[in-house]
C-alpha cells in the first residue's frame, strides 16, 4: 500500500490568489491521498491575499482539513531539512522576486529554503508565475530553475473547456498544476469525452 503524500504550498507577493484558494481547496478533498499539507505565506501573500479574496486565507492549521500553517521565518519546519518525506512544493503564485531568489541560490527565508531542498533533493518543484509580460532577467531565472529540474507552470488558463466563470477558468490552471504534481484530476481534457 502506498503511503499519502505530504505536499508544501508556498504562496508569494504575486496577484492571483485565486489560484491558491482553488489549489488549497482541491488538496483538501484529496485527504484519502495527502497526509499534509503545509502552507507558507509571505507577508506580501498575505496582502494580497485579503485585497483580493477579502479575507485572511489559512491562519491556523486544522488537522480535520490536512493543512498546516508555517510562518515563513521558521526554518524550524520539518521541510527546511532533506531528511523529510515531503514530495512536492507548489509555489502558487510565484512572484519574479521570489523566483530570482531560488534560481540563485539566495535561501533567506522558508520558502525559498525549502525550494532549494526540494532540488537538492531531487523532487517536484513547480512554480506558478503570474506576473506578465517578463524581462530578460525573468526568462533567464526561469530557465535556470528548468536546468535545476523545476517546473515552470505560468498561470495562463485555457478556453477549449468553455469555462463560464472566473472561478472554472482558474481551474483550468489548478487542474494543470495537480497534473503536474502527479494527482488525478478529473478536468477537461483536449479529445476525450
Amino acid at each position: 500500500m502506498e503511503s499519502k503524500r505530504k505536499i508544501i504550498v508556498a504562496v508569494t507577493g504575486a496577484s492571483g490568489a485565486v489560484y491558491a484558494e482553488s489549489l488549497l481547496e482541491k488538496l483538501v478533498k484529496m485527504q484519502n491521498e495527502i497526509v499534509e499539507v503545509a502552507v507558507v505565506f509571505t507577508e506580501n501573500a498575505r496582502d494580497i491575499w485579503k485585497i483580493e479574496l477579502g479575507d485572511e486565507g489559512p491562519t491556523t492549521s486544522d488537522e480535520r482539513k490536512v493543512i498546516k500553517v508555517y510562518d515563513n521565518k521558521n526554518f524550524y519546519a520539518p521541510f527546511a531539512s532533506g531528511s523529510s518525506k515531503y514530495d512536492t512544493m507548489i509555489i502558487c503564485p510565484a512572484s519574479m522576486g521570489m523566483m530570482g531568489r531560488i534560481a540563485n541560490g539566495v535561501a533567506d527565508d522558508l520558502i525559498s529554503r525549502a525550494a532549494d531542498v526540494m532540488m537538492k533533493e531531487r523532487r517536484r518543484l513547480i512554480l506558478v508565475p503570474r506576473e506578465t509580460p517578463y524581462n530578460l532577467i525573468h526568462i533567464n531565472n526561469m530557465k535556470m530553475l528548468t536546468e535545476a529540474g523545476a517546473i515552470i507552470l505560468p498561470a495562463t488558463p485555457s478556453f477549449y473547456s468553455k469555462p463560464k466563470t472566473i472561478r472554472e477558468l482558474v481551474l483550468t490552471v489548478v487542474d494543470r498544476i495537480l497534473d503536474m504534481a502527479g494527482f488525478e484530476t478529473h478536468g477537461y481534457r483536449w479529445g476525450e469525452e
